[in-house]
């Protein structure tokens, strides 16, 4: 990964409401980075919200979005992208990710997701049978795809979205992977 001003890009990878987009706002601010939220753009450019694109195009029509949106967003630089929790899923996004930028893995524990999304509203894959069961099922399958992607591993469980931003900030500096300049 390059870390020549200009040419960084983080991306932000984790479960849901593991707080990459919250996390992710105050992580851009403090690197004077530009922030995008792959969900959100989705969402802009279908004009429609993810539980719609569930329903109608199913979740692959989803992963299909979710991968052309990564494609694009990767070629932008001092840009700190906050993914979906399941961009990981599809090999062709995570060698993308890790190619063209520092993954970042924002880990949390299944009862703090369950704190976080709430009743699950506009989360598709929360809205059928057992909320806690799905999110164990979701970890079990996607944890081992996080932790061997990463560049940073950060515990997102505990301290507010400011200081877990500092902290990934701190880390990236002490690794390499951010030039002292950047931010």
């Amino acid at each position: 990964m390059s870390t020549q001003s200009g040419a960084v890009r983080l991306f932000l990878v984790g479960p849901m409401g593991s707080g990459k987009s919250t996390v992710g706002r105050h992580l851009a601010d403090l690197l004077g980075f530009t922030f995008i939220d792959s969900d959100n753009e989705i969402e802009r450019r279908a004009g429609a919200d993810i539980p719609w694109i569930f329903d109608v195009e199913g979740e692959a029509g989803f992963r299909r979005r979710e991968s052309a949106v990564l494609e694009e967003l990767a070629q932008r630089n001092e840009t700190v992208i906050a993914t979906g929790g399941g961009a990981i899923l599809a090999g062709e996004n995570r060698e993308l990710m890790g190619r063209s930028g520092v993954v970042v893995f924002l880990n949390v524990s299944v009862a703090q997701q369950l704190k976080r999304t709430g009743s699950g509203e506009g989360r598709p894959l929360l809205q059928q049978g057992d909320r806690e069961a799905t999110l164990k099922k979701l970890m079990a399958e996607r944890e081992p795809l996080y932790r061997a992607l990463a560049d940073v591993i950060i515990s997102a469980g505990g301290g507010n979205a400011r200081k877990v931003a500092r902290q990934i900030h701190s880390q990236l500096l002490e690794r390499g992977l951010l030039s002292n300049t950047a931010g």
